[in-house]
């Protein structure tokens, strides 16, 4: 029987922005441990920045590669590579009304008229960045940050079948982070609902790059418990009961937790996926969430209705999506439909 889990404690950290959601919920790696209120330390010591490896205005997000833990100060490449993710959080709107109390401290930029603009520093509690590290970081973690320009790719069930499913099993990357969420050795308290059935259950937890404060950018994921289930590829008639869970009571989960219908909801796949477990993403729908895009966001319910029309539909199609132009991936598929 599926239940209702308490409400999770609420953290200020999510990852990510733009089309990074590749990145950091994906990069997680095999350490445990839940969030907590008490004051922590960075897991290394000092930061020197060697590379801006992104950066967005529009999205108040930074992306430094530095070295760390290095036995001397003069930078001779003793240190260790790390990726440092700092963003700016959303206003919460509790809590705003706050800065503009008292004699907020202000700088005047300009004034014209009845027109002004003015640097506000607020107070420290409501001045926080999320910080997000990516430690120790590798070569492919230093390229999968780092801004690329994007190239759109057709692939059909030939092409995924014989170049993009041997591809990615070559690759080393792990999710052992998701398997410590399903057998709750990390992240349980923050789990909002579960479905425990081993083949047709699923866990439902809030997205890192919501901060839970506001339901504007509201963003769960939620994560099936069977394993072996690797993407939109891999899914036939027999998932259906799964998919039709998920949507069902993931909606229904949601409504209860946080009062938002499921016609307010945006329930999707992502192909290709961040990590090769499956997973649907569930977001408010006025939010432009990273990766929901026509390229790659695929609505749940017409999933369903196309395994419901043709059991062969994700084996057979072409699917559409975008590569880094530096993406090996990219370099394979290209060659075969040049050829």
């Amino acid at each position: 029987m599926a239940d209702l889990a308490p409400q999770p404690s609420k953290r200020k950290r999510e990852p990510d922005a733009e089309e990074v959601e590749a990145a950091v919920i994906e990069e997680k790696g095999t350490g445990v441990g839940n969030g907590t209120s008490a004051p922590v330390r960075l897991p290394f010591s000092g930061f020197r920045v060697k590379k801006v490896l992104r950066e967005s205005a529009r999205d108040k997000i930074i992306f430094l590669h530095g070295k760390v833990n290095e036995t001397s100060g003069d930078g001779d490449g003793d240190g260790e590579d790390a990726v440092v993710i700092l963003e700016k959080t959303p206003f919460q709107v509790e809590q705003v009304a706050q800065l503009l109390k008292g004699n907020p401290e202000l700088q005047l930029q300009f004034s014209n008229d009845i027109y002004s603009t003015y640097h506000l520093f607020p107070p420290r509690q409501l001045s926080d960045v999320k910080t997000t590290v990516v430690y120790p970081a590798t070569e492919k973690h230093l390229q999968k940050y780092l801004r690329q320009d994007l190239r759109l790719v057709r692939e059909t069930g030939s092409d995924y079948r014989n170049i993009t499913l041997p591809h990615l099993e070559s690759q080393t990357l792990s999710i052992q982070w998701v398997y410590n969420i399903l057998d709750k050795k990390a992240e349980a308290d923050r789990i909002v609902f579960e479905n425990p059935d081993p083949s047709d259950g699923f866990v439902l937890i809030p997205d890192l790059k919501w901060s839970q404060q506001q339901l504007d950018d509201l963003y769960l994921i939620a994560i099936c418990h069977r394993r072996g289930i690797r993407s939109l590829r891999d899914l036939t008639p027999e998932h259906l009961p799964l998919l039709r869970n998920i949507l069902r009571e993931g909606q229904e989960a949601i409504l209860q937790r946080y009062q938002v219908k499921g016609d307010q909801l945006r329930v999707y796949l992502h192909y290709l996926p961040s990590y090769y477990h499956l997973h649907v993403h569930f977001t408010a729908l006025g939010f432009e969430a990273p990766g929901t895009g026509v390229e790659r966001a695929h609505l749940l319910a017409d999933v369903i209705e196309n395994l419901e029309c043709d059991p062969d539909h994700y084996q057979r199609r072409t699917l559409t999506f975008a590569l880094r132009a530096d993406d090996p991936l990219l370099r394979l598929l290209q060659e075969v439909q040049t050829s």
